[in-house]
């Protein structure tokens, strides 16, 4: 993991950022391929719940949203 590469749960409400890996095995990935959520693409996070709440995203013009545990899998790098 570089130092621009961090883990989806850590960027902060507003920011785009970019899908860099997807740490799971094929189920997963497949899962998360039918939200949208691919290699590449770019995202942008709505909101992050407290207390290990889940992860909001808005992909494709709508929104996502992923468990706390399935965010953390998913390794983005910060555009903006």
């Amino acid at each position: 993991m570089t130092a621009k590469t961090l883990p989806l749960t850590s960027v902060i409400p507003g920011m785009v950022a970019r899908i860099v890996d997807i740490r799971g095995g094929y189920g997963f990935q497949k899962k998360l391929h039918m939200m949208g959520l691919v290699n590449g693409k770019k995202l942008r996070v709505v909101s992050v719940q407290p207390l290990k709440g889940p992860v909001t995203v808005e992909v494709n013009g709508r929104q996502v949203t992923l468990g706390r545990g399935m965010a953390g899998k998913v390794l983005v790098e910060v555009i903006r």
